[in-house]
């Protein structure tokens, strides 16, 4: 079969009005924000060196920031932000999504708005400036009718600049919650599904080129006087819109399910949706979130329900490093969700714990079947983590526990991580128990022989506001204890897959026949 000729690309067709106009959204918005601010203050600094220099140095410090960082930080900032007008005036706003994005690349966006409205401003010949003085212009009539029109065409060139800077780094906006052509890009990676990847990339890249050639086309025409042209490039800019930016129907009813970075969250939030959807109700997903943004959204009620584990939860938000018995974790668990008004439904009957992990016949030539026997052979290997690994508790408590520490430390993409590791590329991985690619790669997780590592059932959240939500209980109660840790392996090892049959979509309706879901 032809590589066009794959259903993934009608699959990843389906989902473009949704992501693309989304993206256009969000877009719009960050750019006519970073307009609205940057053109006054450039007006203003263009005769003022100090104020000048300071704002472009400001300007180009954010650029400075990687798109991703930029993004996450505004989530928490928002967060508290929210919590803190919650307390004082009684009100509080969504810091998940459309929000933070907005915020970040509106930032973004500034250098070059203001960079080039300020060169524009200031190359304007000082006889034209002292012939609109002689014939009796205030400074603001100046500003307006000769100034700007001259710098025009100086400032289209910035702003064309701008738009394809945040169109780029608008696919970044997707671990915030914020749906855009980065949804593709994201979940592809985790899911190895190249088809989503391409489309993708090549939505946004022909996005960012019809945009900076229509921009192009009013630039054209403001520097030639040619009002056709003009004229041709905003009926075209606002024909975009228009197309993209009908709004999305979703109801106040439609449940939202959130998904981590890797490819089981993703098979999981899937199979939430299509029970919810079999069930008669309205289900969207938003993939792609970091621990901390998934468990924060769920709190605020950005997400409705989520997969999380008993481990990431145990470290990160009671911030234990005690190992208790499982019972134990899930009852304490409860108690101290509850509190927050967030339900824990109930354990779906595997546990997926970091481990480990290095190819099985290399292990068996070194003698090492277990993490102590690692230690001694530790400071000669190399060793690759997912992009929160090494910041976790979790990897905290090994090093305490095991006093191990390993020549070189690397941070992957869950799914490569275990071609890595079997292609000798790093010695070890912390990989995931229920992970189907440790058979796929002929791999072994050592054992935990100290114990350092706490149990990671996988269990389902509910948000506060659905706490007393008897219809979404019902629908999803079928899904507890039906998912054993052999038919978790055996779908993340399909998920692996690149074909068809290894979209979440697909696994997630093949991991519901095997559990015997009816």
């Amino acid at each position: 079969m032809s590589l066009f000729a794959d259903p993934r690309w009608a699959e990843a067709l389906g989902h473009l009005p949704d992501y693309l106009g989304n993206h256009v959204r969000v877009s719009v918005a960050s750019l006519a924000l970073g307009l609205a601010v940057s053109l006054p203050l450039a007006i203003v600094a263009r005769n003022r060196p100090v104020l000048r220099g300071a704002l472009l140095g400001l300007a180009s410090i954010v650029q400075t920031v990687p798109g991703l960082a930029l993004l996450a930080l505004f989530y928490p900032l928002l967060l508290a932000l929210a919590a803190l007008t919650a307390s004082w005036f009684g009100f509080s706003f969504s810091a998940f999504g459309f929000l933070p994005a907005v915020l970040a690349l509106a930032l973004y966006s500034m250098l070059p708005v203001l960079r080039n409205t300020i060169t524009g401003l200031l190359g304007i010949d000082a006889a034209i400036l002292e012939a609109a003085q002689g014939v009796g212009m205030t400074p603001r009539q100046s500003l307006l009718t000769v100034e700007l029109p001259l710098a025009l065409p100086v400032m289209m060139a910035g702003i064309r600049t701008a738009a394809v800077w945040v169109i780029g780094t608008a696919t970044l906006s997707t671990p915030i919650g914020q749906t855009s052509l980065g949804n593709y890009i994201f979940a592809g990676l985790q899911t190895q599904n190249w088809v989503f990847v391409l489309f993708g990339c090549f939505a946004a890249a022909v996005l960012a080129l019809a945009v900076d050639q229509l921009l192009a086309l009013i630039e054209s025409g403001l520097r030639s006087r040619g009002r056709v042209r003009a004229a041709l490039g905003g009926l075209g800019i606002v024909a975009l819109i228009a197309a993209t930016l009908l709004p999305t129907a979703r109801s106040a009813s439609t449940y939202v399910i959130g998904a981590k970075t890797f490819a089981e969250s993703y098979v999981l939030s899937a199979l939430i949706t299509q029970r919810l959807q079999a069930a008669g109700l309205s289900a969207t997903s938003r993939q792609g979130l970091g621990s901390n943004v998934i468990f924060a959204a769920l709190a605020a009620g950005d997400v409705d329900a989520c997969v999380d584990y008993s481990g990431t939860l145990w470290a990160n938000q009671l911030h234990h490093t005690d190992i208790r018995p499982r019972a134990e974790v899930i009852a304490e668990l409860k108690t101290a969700l509850a509190k927050d008004n967030i339900t824990l439904l109930g354990e779906l009957g595997f546990e997926n714990a970091y481990a480990l992990v290095m190819p099985k016949k290399r292990a068996a030539e070194l003698g090492i079947s277990k993490i102590s026997d690692l230690v001694a052979r530790a400071p000669s290997m190399s060793i690759a983590g997912d992009y929160e690994f090494f910041s976790r508790p979790e990897w905290a408590g090994i090093q305490k526990a095991y006093g191990i520490g390993f020549r070189a430390q690397r941070q992957m993409q869950p799914d490569f991580m275990y071609a890595a590791v079997a292609s000798g590329e790093v010695d070890v991985i912390a990989g995931y128990t229920s992970d189907g690619l440790i058979a796929k790669y002929d791999l072994v997780a050592l054992e935990d022989d100290r114990h350092a590592i706490p149990p990671y059932d996988a269990i389902l959240l509910l948000s506060p506001k659905r706490k007393d939500d008897q219809v979404l209980k019902a629908a999803l109660q079928p899904l507890l204890g039906k998912i054993d840790i052999a038919a978790m392996r055996e779908a993340n090892l399909r998920a692996a897959g690149n074909d068809a049959s290894s979209s979440p979509d697909a696994v997630a309706r093949w991991l519901w026949e095997k559990v015997g879901g009816k």
